[in-house]
């Protein structure tokens, strides 16, 4: 698996987000690196923090990437079916990048650009926990992959 990169709204996350990422970062297998990219987050709220976020993520994004967007809106999975569309994903040659938005979510023009949209549950989680649950799950589905058992269910 090419590089895939975690673009994620805010900095300075609480010691328990930073110790859980840093936990998950460095397991991934030698075939798969996992970075994660911080994006500013706006001081503004709304639509106009959406607009200032998307932008910033256009900026980072190349046009040939494959970008899966987390939204609530967006299609839920098992960790198998997440580790189908990895497969899935790499299969397109392109590189992959999963987005996570701040507060205030993406708008209509980042959810247009989106190759998927991914929601991790029916519940609403804070972007904190949203970014280590994010990183848990790609390393779970890529043990599953892998033969790994980390994933004994």
């Amino acid at each position: 698996m090419p590089d895939l990169k975690v673009f994620a709204v805010g900095q300075k996350m609480p010691a328990w987000v930073q110790a859980g990422c840093e936990t998950y970062l460095p397991r991934f297998r030698r075939q798969c690196r996992v970075v994660l990219e911080e994006l500013p987050a706006s001081r503004r709220e709304g639509a106009e923090a959406q607009t200032e976020h998307g932008q910033r993520l256009l900026d980072r994004l190349k046009r040939e990437d494959w970008l899966v967007v987390l939204d609530e809106r967006g299609q839920h999975w098992s960790t198998e079916e997440l580790a189908d569309a990895l497969t899935r994903w790499e299969m397109t040659g392109r590189s992959i990048v999963l987005a996570i938005g701040g507060a205030d979510g993406w708008n209509d023009e980042i959810r247009a650009r989106a190759d998927v949209i991914w929601s991790l549950s029916r519940l609403v989680f804070p972007h904190p926990l949203a970014r280590l649950i994010v990183l848990e799950q790609l390393y779970r589905a890529d043990s599953i992959r892998s033969g790994h058992p980390y994933h004994r269910s």
